[in-house]
């Protein structure tokens, strides 16, 4: 058992826990998400709709390194509600969404909150993912749902939605890979081109850690995307650098790795061993691992037997369904501040 225990330990860094999720990586750390370096941690709950809010910075180059993830702002929002069918709970959510999309929009073109003005700006959202799919349906569902307004200024005039108060609203979604035989970076570049939008707003299915935060989190960043990440499927980055405009993203976990799934089951039961005499000495082995080495092994027995499997809810297709109204009325919110479109 030690010999093999070498073995799987020198193997340990090739096995990552695969997460979209900032907080998430953050908290793999020892210590549970204890002081690192370049990393700043801030939380604050709103009670009216008991969202909890955590804002991860990544400050610098050594916190870039530490996170594996680029520098900015990573917030997220959570509430077990949000599993439910509930409208106007999800409405409520909508209008916390509504206000960190403005506070991010307001950092990432480097103007002052109070004098930004959303109002003309032209705003270019895309829903990624495969329609098809419902786990990764979430952002085309989301984008299916916004009021466009780009074409009020081909049928009226330029300067047709500042004079109205209204933003000039466009959207794509532009498939999969597999579907279209091109990048989703590809694809942007041109509409990018043609339409010249001032921001660009991106929504996509997460992949997460934790099973808890199926449906349940949303995670908004200043930095951009890179598709199919979570799932170890790396493609080119939607990003200021790579697209030429700044890029907002904002996901939900949808999947979760069978083997997180089976860390965690474990982890329960070495707890529950450990806190009786009689079964003690049972969990002593697995215990002793650092949380990474035990995720480690458990994909190593995992996956040459049932590859990369992950795990969605059963009631995928409701929360989905929510969750996409939940995010384009956010949008709506942030950008037309209950202004009609006429």
């Amino acid at each position: 058992m030690t010999a093999n225990y070498r073995i799987r330990k020198k193997k340990q860094t090739d096995f990552a826990v695969r997460t979209d999720l900032a907080l998430e990586e953050r908290e793999s750390f020892p210590g549970n998400g204890g002081e690192i370096g370049g990393v700043s941690l801030r939380e604050w709950n709103e009670e009216r709709s008991q969202v909890k809010f955590t804002e991860v910075k990544i400050l610098d180059e050594r916190g870039a390194k530490a996170m594996g993830k680029p520098q900015g702002i990573y917030l997220t929002l959570e509430a077990d509600q949000l599993a439910k069918k509930d409208e106007d709970y999800h409405r409520e959510v909508s209008v916390q969404l509504a206000n960190q999309i403005r506070r991010l929009i307001g950092n990432l073109i480097e103007e002052k909150e109070n004098t930004w003005q959303l109002e003309g700006r032209k705003i270019l959202v895309v829903g990624l993912g495969n329609p098809s799919v419902t786990p990764d349906a979430l952002g085309p569902k989301a984008v299916n749902q916004l009021q466009m307004t780009r074409h009020l200024e081909q049928q009226y005039g330029r300067g047709f939605c500042r004079g109205k108060g209204l933003p000039v609203l466009s959207g794509i979604v532009p498939g999969v890979m597999a579907q279209t035989g091109m990048e989703t970076a590809e694809i942007l570049k041109g509409i990018i081109g043609e339409t010249a939008p001032d921001l660009l707003i991106a929504i996509d299915a997460l992949a997460a850690r934790s099973i808890r935060r199926l449906g349940t989190t949303i995670q908004l960043t200043d930095t951009g995307i890179h598709p199919g990440s979570g799932v170890g499927n790396h493609r080119h980055s939607l990003t200021k650098d790579s697209l030429g405009i700044p890029v907002l993203a904002i996901g939900v976990p949808t999947v979760v790795g069978a083997a997180a799934i089976v860390h965690d089951t474990v982890n329960t039961m070495v707890e529950t061993l450990a806190s009786s005499m009689s079964t003690k000495g049972m969990g002593d082995f697995v215990q002793e691992m650092s949380s990474d080495e035990q995720y480690a092994l458990i994909r190593e027995l995992l996956e040459p037997e049932f590859g990369s499997l992950y795990v969605t809810p059963p009631d995928i297709d409701e929360r989905i369904g929510q969750l996409s109204f939940t995010i384009s009325e956010g949008i709506h919110q942030a950008f037309f501040e209950s202004k009609p479109c006429q």
